[in-house]
This record gives structure tokens, sequence and C-alpha cells, in this order.
């Protein structure tokens, strides 16, 4: 039985490859969580002195490929055994090589993490045509998710095309009808965006940025409009439950603005693997 042959009729199979292709994967979304906020600032940075009329400053070529991945602390480039997903942060006791300073947990974390969400929606779809479409899905949310943790941005190099590959992959109906799917761009950006207004109304201040209506769209276009209260839901939960334990853990006041992307990012999960099957439990139907 050759490998592809066993990817397809072993589920346990398929969901350890996933992991181990999401391990890869989490390694890479490192760099995209590192580095896309400070290819946005420079941008900026040269927009704003275009409108000036000023030069922008020279500044060496940055962007997801170049230069080499290094060592934040000596500048060290990290060769490729140093770079193997979880196994060389282990290996290494989370430190650099070359100057022992301290690497953070959080990059094992996130390839971890991509690792078990590949897992789990290779066990949710099995081999067929939902499988890709689903593993990019995920990863971008969780990118998102901690690109928003640490800067309180969603950028829309990410979010974006992620709405538009959600209308196209339901253009061919592989998570949901083509309708509903423009429906659900729809109704998640209105609805945080009503939320958005009503709050600014009532308590003269912003409660949310943009960025969040543009990812509940997102998800809405690749879950469908059905799925929404459910992600609204799981995030708005998560939100309060998480979010006042992290004020109470950091002794901080109410005016501390906790980004909601990445409870975002959980409810989409949650919506895009059992979003239909919690409408049904709910309703009893699932509406057309």
């Amino acid at each position: 039985m050759d490998t592809l042959t066993i990817l397809q009729t072993s589920p346990l199979a398929l969901a350890f490859a996933a992991a181990v292709a999401g391990l890869c994967v989490g390694s890479f979304l490192n760099v995209v969580i590192h580095r896309l906020p400070r290819m946005m600032e420079a941008q900026w940075r040269a927009e704003c002195a275009e409108l000036e009329g000023r030069e922008p400053a020279p500044a060496e070529v940055f962007n997801l490929v170049v230069p080499r991945s290094r060592c934040p602390s000596c500048g060290t480039p990290i060769t490729a055994l140093q770079n193997i997903p979880v196994a060389s942060w282990l290996a290494l006791r989370g430190k650099c090589a070359a100057c022992k300073a301290p690497i953070s947990a959080r990059y094992p974390a996130v390839e971890i993490a991509a690792g078990a969400l590949a897992a789990l929606i290779a066990w949710r779809y099995g081999w067929g045509a939902a499988l890709v479409p689903a593993l990019a899905y995920t990863w971008a949310l969780l990118a998102l998710a901690v690109i928003d943790f640490d800067t309180q941005l969603l950028p829309d190099d990410i979010t974006l095309p992620l709405l538009w590959l959600g209308l196209l992959v339901n253009a061919f109906g592989v998570f949901t009808d083509l309708r509903a799917a423009v429906f659900g761009a729809a109704a998640g950006y209105l609805v945080l965006w009503s939320v958005y207004w009503a709050f600014k109304l009532i308590a003269k201040k912003e409660g949310m940025g943009y960025g969040d209506f543009k990812l509940l769209a997102a998800i809405g276009a690749w879950t469908g409009w059905q799925v929404i209260p459910v992600v609204i839901l799981v995030s708005a939960g998560l939100g309060a439950i998480l979010g006042s334990l992290a004020l109470w853990l950091s002794r901080r006041g109410r005016d501390t603005h906790i980004p909601f992307g990445p409870y975002l990012a959980l409810g989409g999960i949650v919506g895009l693997v059992w979003g239909h099957a919690a409408v049904v439990a709910w309703l009893g139907h699932y509406p057309a």
C-alpha cells in the first residue's frame, strides 16, 4: 500500500501527516508574525515621507524571505538544523547557540498550535476537497490572532485575501453555498460595524478597530451567514472570560484595550469545524 492510499484510508495517518506539516508551517508563521508588522511600519514611514515630499530613509531589504532568520540578540544567522520545529528549541534548551540569550517559548508554542490545529482539521474533514482550504484558513487565523495579540493590528495583507479566498472556495460549495458565503461576509462586517458605532455613540470612545470587522467578514465568507451567531457567541464568551482574567492577573484598569482578534480567530475555527452541527442542535435544522 503506497503512502497516498494510506493517507486516503487512514484518518490517524492523515492527522499525523497534517500535524507534521503544521509544525513546519508554524515555523513559517513565526516569521510572518514577527516580520509582517515591521514591514507594515516601514511601508507607513515611506508613505508619510512621500506625502511630506521627503526622500524615505534608506533601509536594508526586509521581507518574509530576506534577510535570513537570525538571533535578535547577537545577530548570528540561524542554521537549518537550528530551525527544526520544536526539536531545535528543545535541543538548544531555549537559548541561542552563539550568545546563549533566551529564545521565547512562544516560537515552539506557535509551531505546536499550528500542528495541533492541522491534526484537528485533518481528522474533521478527512482526505478531500475541504482539507487544504481548511488548513489555509486555520493557519491564517492563527497568524492573525498572534499578530493582534502582539500589536493590536489585523493586517489587510492576510485578512482581505482570506475573505476573497473564502468566497472563491465556496463558489464551488466546499463549506457552504456562494449565496450564504456572500451574506456571511456582509453580515460579519455589518454586525461588528453596528456594535462599533453603537458603543461609540453611547460611551463616546472606540471599542474595537476596523480590522475586527474585516476579520469577521472573512470568517463569514468561509462559514456562511448561518454560523455567524455561533462565531460571535464563542468569541464574545471567550473574550469576556479570558479578557477579565487577564485584566485581573495584570492588575490593569478597565480602560486597558484588549485585542478582540484572537477571540474572533478562535470563534472562526470553532465555527468552521463545529458551526454547522451547533446550528442544527440549536434550531433543529440548518437554514437555507
